[in-house]
């Protein structure tokens, strides 16, 4: 069979969309915070995620359908699976390509992560328009191999822009889900029990959580539990059931509905330095620590996306060999004892609506 779109039979008064991306919730979430713009702007969505990652819950939470095809990671280092994932890649883009064959989207958006690399690739031989947003400050390798069947790569940083195709490349900050803007203190208070005496101080690992931020911050309670109160997002498996009812901490392995209330009674923030996780303390004018993934378990992104929010007055960065409990205290201190100065930086950035930037582009192209 030809490798050209059939035409397109379905009704022509709503455009179709499929949207992908999956492995963390940095590939997931900005999906999501499209969905709602989409639907107002006449979409038809769809989602083609993994088997069983993380993806398929979110997603399918939102009601949006679901198709699952194989997928595998493509590693730098020496991993048995490396003989293996290739074939489950290649499976996968014959998936996708009969999936596009059948759906006719008019347009795919990809937020990265290895599922979607398949699926741009096969839009790219189908004559689909995709278009892929790329987070950190560098292109991962998933979205490296993508961006030949891409359309248009947006970005977040204007520092990215020399690492993309300077005909495809569009800076359109990240997509930030709206009712992560409408969290409320007293809420956040009632569902956590914690007192309103202190400044509240929030760790998120990531939605993978992180071994090195839990227990640097238990190794800190003693001293920071005297002057904030604390909520700790620690990830699946890593509650600590010693610490179950310390006074003035509370521990949860993930939270989402209750995540925009636990960002508005925040004060202070200590975090991984996640594109989307940054770029949502950005919204939402958050003073954070930043404490990215160092050189040995990444490639390095983090420390490149914590040093762009540090140089531009946003953040606080510490490198996890510099890390003890006396290091740890005294920047929790002097970030909320400077919290005014981060907080206007934040409101002076002129941070861009990236909701309403990619959901132009995706009308520009489809």
């Amino acid at each position: 069979m030809s490798d050209v779109v059939l035409e397109n039979t379905k009704d022509i008064s709503m455009k179709k969309i499929i949207l992908t991306g999956g492995g963390t919730a940095g590939h997931v979430t900005p999906n999501i915070a499209l969905i709602p713009e989409l639907k107002k702007r006449g979409y038809e969505i769809s989602y083609i995620g993994s088997y069983a990652g993380m993806e398929k819950e979110l997603i399918e939470n939102c009601g949006i359908p679901y198709t699952g095809i194989a997928s595998g990671k493509l590693r730098r280092y020496f991993d048995l699976k490396n003989f293996s994932d290739p074939f489950r890649v290649i499976h996968g883009y014959f998936q996708a390509k009969r999936i596009l064959r059948r759906e006719k989207p008019d347009v795919i958006f990809s937020k990265g992560g290895f599922v979607s690399m398949p699926v741009v690739l096969a839009a790219g031989r189908l004559h689909i328009p995709a278009i892929i947003h790329e987070s950190d400050m560098t292109p991962g390798l998933a979205n490296k191999i993508a961006m030949r069947g891409a359309s248009r790569v947006c970005c977040n940083f204007p520092e990215t822009l020399k690492n993309l195709p300077a005909d495809k490349a569009v800076l359109t900050g990240s997509p930030i889900r709206k009712e992560l803007l409408e969290g409320d203190r007293q809420r956040a208070l009632d569902f956590t029990g914690l007192g309103d005496d202190k400044p509240i101080l929030l760790i998120i690992g990531g939605s993978q959580g992180s071994v090195f931020v839990n227990d640097a911050v238990r190794n800190s309670l003693d001293e920071l539990l005297g002057e904030f109160s604390i909520i700790h997002l620690c990830g699946k498996g890593n509650l600590s059931e010693s610490l179950t009812g310390r006074e003035g901490y509370v521990q949860y392995e993930y939270i989402s509905e209750e995540l925009p209330d636990l960002f508005a009674a925040a004060d202070v923030v200590i975090s991984r330095a996640g594109a989307n996780a940054i770029c949502e303390l950005l919204a939402l004018h958050k003073p954070n620590i930043l404490i990215p993934l160092g050189l040995s378990a990444s490639r390095g992104d983090q420390i490149l996306n914590a040093r762009s929010f540090e140089s531009q007055g946003f953040s606080y960065v510490m490198e996890e060999e510099t890390i003890t409990e006396d290091t740890l205290c005294a920047a929790v201190r002097q970030v909320y004892r400077d919290r005014q100065k981060y907080q206007k930086a934040m409101s002076d950035s002129g941070q861009m609506d990236g909701v309403r930037a990619v959901a132009d582009l995706i009308d520009a192209v489809s």
